[in-house]
């Protein structure tokens, strides 16, 4: 199957409605078609993995191509440059959770990017490197405790940033991390002490945020 191909099957599957609807999540949708996740799940599902494939459905620049790329993609071809290409692309934060979530977690640069992109100015990419994190600690179930604890210092050090789509990440990496297991919850806990220390606004609704899942019987 090639990738113009499938853009037709997702023509088909387009919604107007939904692609209206788009926006009031959030989502950029300039680049779209207006096709469902659930949809475009079922279409991948039907698809075997195809590197080139995935590289030719991300180069029509279309929303929906482009998390269809990350569905079908094989982590092992992905290239660092591949993701850093990528990542410097994503220009919506629904672009940015499917794509470190189907296929850059999966990948062996996954926790060096998480590092890398949460020092990087752009909010998309900034955001990337927390939902690398979180993504990690979800779907990653024998991954050490080394492997997270370096993280919680990371969130600790970007909580100030009051950006929308990069606190929330942020949040979000520390609820994950920190429901692993025990041992990983008494540290995001105290890691949200500390943020809640630092009293700027992200940094309080960051910490609030996390302790209240974090603590709850």
């Amino acid at each position: 199957m090639q990738a113009a191909d499938i853009i037709d099957v997702l023509k088909e599957e387009a919604n107007p409605a939904y692609l209206a609807g788009m926006t009031r999540f959030g989502i950029d949708n300039t680049q779209a078609l207006g096709v469902k996740l659930p949809d475009l799940r079922k279409i991948a599902k039907i698809i075997k993995k195809d590197h080139n494939l995935a590289l030719d459905l991300w180069d029509t620049g279309i929303h929906e191509a482009r998390i269809m790329a990350s569905l079908v993609d094989d982590p092992a071809l992905v290239t660092e440059q591949q993701i850093n290409s990528w990542t410097n692309d994503f220009y919506s934060w629904d672009i940015c959770d499917q794509v470190c979530g189907n296929l850059f977690d999966r990948t062996p640069f996954a926790i060096a990017k998480a590092i890398e992109f949460s020092a990087r100015e752009e909010e998309f990419v900034k955001r990337a490197g927390f939902v690398l994190m979180a993504e990690y600690a979800v779907h990653n179930k024998k991954a050490h405790n080394e492997v997270f604890i370096p993280f919680f210092t990371i969130i600790e050090r970007e909580a100030w940033d009051n950006r929308n789509f990069v606190k929330k990440a942020v949040n979000w990496a520390l609820r994950q991390i920190g429901k692993k297991n025990e041992l990983l919850k008494v540290e995001a806990i105290s890691t949200a002490e500390r943020i809640l220390a630092q009293n700027h606004k992200s940094a309080r609704w960051i910490a609030n945020n996390a302790l209240a899942e974090l603590t709850k019987r």
